[in-house]
């Protein structure tokens, strides 16, 4: 079995998504495919709904893994962008992720808007809207346990939402905080009816306990339609409706920004150059890194340094580990198995025999279902000369899969 040799930790896990992104399949007609339809039928709007489903590159259907999930509103319009973020981050700066992108070509006003108006900037508004409520129902006792029932989903889940996207995912985080760990609302519709959600956030982000969630929000460069002298620095001194909009969007960040006690990890960012139309690309790679702060490695210079000692490293890994439970409120593996594999290898090859020892048995207590982990193991007693230990592993892993390779691997360890 071929064993990479690569002795830089920082961009691997980039390394490995694009080399998998990079199989092709001579069947394909398409340089990129996104997504795959699917549709449950909604007892709570009495309408089928259509989603599509984006799995992990590395997604492997006889695995029992399961990834955390992020939910996408006007979802046929930014999955694609949201999986080139995950594509390009995923691994070092965010989770591998299942996408779930909800359709919301239809219906979108009624079911994003947060309450009910008749008229808009003093004119009659007839459209159907404000049905918020039924729409957070649908996700909460329909869509969320159809996507757990039937995708290898954890409860650790994202939303992600622009303008009325933005103000349902606002809304969500308002009054249903206990859906999402992580919200992006993007360029978010705040000024819908007068500034209601405002005005009902302003007790709840005073009074909640928001440890554990996460809000990006981002502000667009569009300040004033048609002046261009409105700046970021004076558009909260103007009272026209044509600032409303942006006004609403910095009053809110400001409500939170008096409430950090609260614990809510919040970062506001505003892109003068962007419009509405165009800052979502932006806000979705800013938005995730930001939800996923947490979640970047640690001190990867030291892993890289044949200087660190073996003690330093191991608690790198289990500082890691146990960070990671705290967030996710379960327990993964701290660093992909390719990692772990490639540090032994790395230090194998340095002579840190008992460093590179140390990464093989952390890849196997990580990854027990692995042959793969146990061969590289074999390996290393091999190295050694420990012949014994090393077929008793290369037993382990033609066990876990029974290939040819596993099997020679063992008549030639017999042999010596």
């Amino acid at each position: 079995m071929k064993k990479f040799k690569i002795f830089l930790i920082t961009g691997v896990a980039i390394f490995f998504q694009h080399f998998g992104n990079a199989q092709t399949n001579e069947n394909n007609h398409f340089l990129q495919k996104i997504g795959v339809l699917d549709s449950l039928y909604s007892q709570t709007l009495k309408e089928s709904r259509d989603i599509y489903v984006q799995l992990p590159t590395n997604y492997n259907p006889n695995s029992d893994k399961k990834y955390p999930v992020a939910f996408i509103l006007d979802g046929e319009i930014f999955l694609p962008t949201v999986s080139n973020v995950q594509d390009y981050y995923s691994g070092g700066f965010t989770p591998e992720m299942i996408l779930v992108a909800i359709s919301n070509s239809k219906n979108r006003m009624r079911d994003l808007t947060t309450s009910n108006i008749k008229e808009m900037y003093g004119m009659p508004f007839n459209e159907e809207n404000g049905a918020a409520i039924n729409f957070i129902k649908f996700i909460e006792t329909e869509l969320i346990p159809f996507i757990e029932k039937k995708y290898p989903v954890t409860h650790f889940r994202t939303l992600i939402g622009h303008s009325y996207g933005g103000l349902f995912t606002i809304y969500t985080l308002i009054h249903h905080p206990h859906l999402f760990s992580n919200y992006l609302a993007i360029d978010p519709s705040l000024d819908w009816d007068s500034q209601k959600l405002i005005n009902e956030s302003r007790e709840i982000l005073s009074s909640h306990n928001y440890k554990g969630k996460s809000l990006f929000m981002s502000l667009s460069g569009q300040l004033h339609m048609q002046n261009p002298l409105i700046t970021i620095e004076n558009v909260m001194q103007d009272t026209s409706t044509f600032t409303l909009f942006a006004r609403s969007n910095i009053t809110f960040s400001d409500i939170i920004k008096e409430n950090k006690k609260n614990e809510l990890a919040f970062k506001w960012k505003f892109y003068p150059r962007d419009l509405h139309g165009t800052i979502p690309f932006p806000s979705i790679m800013d938005g995730l890194i930001f939800d996923f702060e947490w979640y970047q490695w640690e001190e990867t210079d030291k892993f890289n340094s044949p200087d660190t000692p073996k003690e330093d490293l191991f608690k790198i890994v289990k500082y890691r580990e146990s960070k990671l439970k705290n967030y996710f409120g379960y327990s993964v593996p701290p660093y992909p198995e390719e990692i772990l594999n490639m540090s032994g290898y790395m230090n194998l090859d340095m002579q840190q025999s008992e460093k590179a020892k140390m990464f093989f048995e952390l890849a196997i207590e990580y990854y027990p279902k692995s042959a793969n982990a146990y061969d590289s193991m074999a390996d290393y007693y091999e190295r050694n000369k420990e012949y014994k230990k090393a077929l008793k592993l290369a037993t382990k892993a033609y066990e876990i899969n029974a290939t040819d390779y596993y099997k020679q691997r063992i008549e030639t360890l017999k042999k010596k």
